[in-house]
């Protein structure tokens, strides 16, 4: 661990299931309703599982944005245009500008950036069932969380992944 003190907890989460409205761009759909029960249910699972999150970096899409909402959480958020449709490195790189004073930092975002990331960065586990769900499949509302020793200096293989979750409301397998 590095001497900036104790690891900080990065949470990758993907939208919420989205709707497809005819004449839509893609930015611009709205998430289904099953996407606004499960992205609930993330908010639920983080407030019950996960430290408090202390900022957000969210994509500016629509469903990213209506996920967020859907969750409850109500740190400080920066929406970032860069997330939408971005590879893992450009999510790393929104990342790495978090403030040192950020402990639990939730990202919002898409397929395939979020799963791309949390591969990328997982050089470590304390689940190995959750290392093969994330390397398997990272559905919508779904969420792994990581441990980190810092945002500036993040990269491959520096994060320890400890949990991943996917979240499903009421109702719901």
């Amino acid at each position: 661990m590095s001497t900036t003190g104790a690891p900080r907890t990065l949470i990758l989460l993907r939208h919420g299931k989205a709707d497809y409205p005819g004449g839509t761009r893609d930015v611009d759909r709205p998430l289904a309703d099953r996407g606004e029960i499960d992205a609930a249910a993330a908010g639920r699972w983080l407030r019950e599982h996960q430290p408090p999150v202390d900022a957000v970096l969210c994509s500016s899409s629509l469903r990213t944005r209506q996920t967020l909402a859907a969750t409850g959480i109500t740190a400080d958020v920066r929406y970032a245009d860069e997330i939408y449709e971005a590879s893992p490195g450009e999510v790393l790189a929104e990342i790495q500008r978090t403030g040192d004073g950020v402990r639990t930092l939730l990202v919002v975002g898409h397929s395939p950036g979020m799963p791309g990331l949390a591969h990328r960065l997982t050089g470590r586990t304390t689940d190995p069932a959750a290392a093969e769900q994330v390397a398997a499949h990272f559905p919508t509302s779904g969420m792994a969380v990581l441990t980190v020793d810092a945002w500036s200096t993040l990269g491959p293989g520096d994060a320890t992944l400890v949990a991943f979750h996917v979240a499903r409301g009421a109702g719901r397998d």
